[in-house]
């Protein structure tokens, strides 16, 4: 539907560094700790949130059967390990796993475009600490939706969207306006940060919908998406306004 490219960065203050570290961080995991989606991959196994251990606060280890919500057909399986950690813990650590190269390329390349633009407005130290916050709490709303839908707990949810999710609604309110040059609808061409960053989020309603109906056993974390994206939103002010004087606001962005 809309694939952005690049963005505006002409006002840019500075080098976003810890923009550039979480990207590294999480091709790291994926590579090494996850050794690029290994079957069988302990650290996978062990370190992904589990709304389970997250409602019970209780490790689980077991094998958790893939049942398609159709047929109810059994497509695979899921190996669930203890983590070393308290389960909480994976609260943070889910957020720099990945699935297949495929969800990872696409999570770096939104924080790359966007991530950059919020480390400048907020400082370095400010964007980290956003950036986990709207992780966990994207994970905590996964957490809830999975409980409120009655889908299954066991399934584990990993993956930098929840965060980068948060990203791009501090991105809509501090720079609504800011030219962001996208593939939309496989024209390519520029629009403003509020029609590619909408049309994403529209697109997180109308699957999240579906899902609910059509896929208890798994599959994307539209709630993650949807939580994360509503905390960033709402919080980046706030943020902005901690630890310090709120930074100068950079051209094309609300400053309410």
């Amino acid at each position: 539907m809309v694939l952005p490219l690049f963005d505006d960065n002409s006002d840019r203050r500075g080098v976003p560094y810890v923009n550039y570290s979480l990207i590294a961080v999480n091709v790291f995991v994926f590579v090494v700790l996850q050794e690029m989606g290994a079957d069988n991959n302990w650290f996978t196994q062990a370190f992904s949130t589990v709304p389970e251990e997250i409602l019970t606060g209780e490790a689980v280890e077991k094998v958790v059967s893939i049942v398609n919500p159709v047929t109810n057909a059994r497509v695979g399986e899921i190996v669930l390990r203890k983590p070393p950690v308290s389960v909480y813990f994976t609260l943070l650590t889910s957020m720099f796993m990945h699935g297949g190269w495929a969800h990872l390329l696409g999570n770096m390349l939104f924080l790359w475009i966007f991530g950059d633009n919020i480390e400048d407005y907020l400082g370095s130290l400010k964007y980290l600490f956003f950036y986990l916050l709207c992780g966990v709490l994207a994970s905590l709303s996964h957490v809830g939706v999975t409980y409120v839908t009655n889908a299954d707990p066991y399934i584990p949810c990993l993956g930098a969207s929840g965060a980068i999710s948060g990203v791009l609604g501090a991105y809509l309110i501090l720079f609504p306006q800011r030219r962001v040059t996208v593939i939309l609808f496989r024209f390519l061409t520029q629009v403003p940060a509020y029609v590619a960053i909408g049309m994403w989020f529209l697109l997180q309603i109308i699957q999240s919908l579906g899902a609910i109906e059509a896929d208890k056993g798994g599959g994307v974390a539209y709630g993650a998406h949807i939580g994360g994206f509503l905390a960033g939103l709402l919080l980046v002010k706030a943020v902005a306004a901690s630890f310090g004087p709120q930074p100068e606001q950079s051209p094309g962005g609300w400053n309410p």
